[in-house]
């Protein structure tokens, strides 16, 4: 919709290559069109905390909103391309066509749920986090047209229990732990969900959170069902589709 209204650039990012950075001054919002990122922070220690994951249909840089400067760090975990939308003319069409105004009504409030889930599930046992993780990832997957089953994960174990708040020596326990009780098989960085059913019985009720907390995120390049997605994407995508 946007496109028709405001020319909009594209922008392609290198995998490892940095969106935007922490601190770096506001000026616009990114829609994912391809490709995966990962939010963080680094602290002056050097330490990393992952707060995101997103991938096609995403919105980037609302954290920038309010403080006039992005928050954190936006890095492409693989070859990735945005569109850029600038956020002063995005207000200004905004007050002119309320069907936008409430399209992006619904990205930030989506958003702001994300939030919350990913609070819950950050006070759950370590099982919990990362069958709630996996779960979700094969619900957003499949929301994009694609296996809910099958798919290759963009981020590594350690940016995994970083985002779950777990040590990578546990999240490789687990791993393993689910492959032995015939969850879920793997292969490096290629999963493959046996036992739905059973990941949603060790997450159970999480306060009406369900199998979707984590959600901030998660992977892509998932195995085409028949070659070809079933399904778009999501609303975010459509501010500049």
């Amino acid at each position: 919709m946007l496109w028709r209204l405001v020319p909009l650039a594209r922008r392609k990012v290198r995998r490892g290559e940095d969106l935007y950075r922490a601190g770096n001054a506001f000026s616009a919002i990114y829609a994912v069109q391809s490709g995966f990122f990962k939010n963080d922070l680094v602290y002056q220690d050097g330490r990393e905390q992952v707060i995101g994951f997103h991938m096609s249909g995403d919105i980037l840089g609302i954290d920038g909103i309010g403080a006039d400067c992005y928050t954190c760090n936006a890095v492409a975990l693989e070859d990735s391309e945005v569109c850029v939308i600038p956020f002063s003319r995005l207000e200004e069409i905004s007050r002119e066509v309320r069907s936008l105004q409430h399209q992006f009504h619904q990205v930030m409030s989506r958003e702001m749920v994300r939030n919350h889930d990913v609070m819950l599930l950050l006070g759950a046992r370590a099982e919990v986090r990362l069958a709630a993780f996996l779960l979700n990832l094969s619900q957003r997957i499949e929301a994009r047209g694609y296996s809910a089953s099958e798919f290759h994960l963009r981020m590594t174990r350690e940016e995994i229990g970083s985002f779950l708040g777990l040590t990578l020596e546990t999240v490789s326990r687990l791993f393993s732990q689910f492959q032995r009780e015939g969850l879920v098989a793997v292969l490096q960085k290629d999963i493959r969900i046996l036992d739905a059913r059973g990941l949603r019985t060790i997450v159970g009720p999480m306060d009406g959170a369900g199998p979707t907390a984590a959600g901030s995120g998660l992977s892509r390049t998932p195995l085409p069902v028949n070659g070809r997605p079933r399904r778009a994407a999501s609303n975010a995508s459509a501010l500049c589709a």
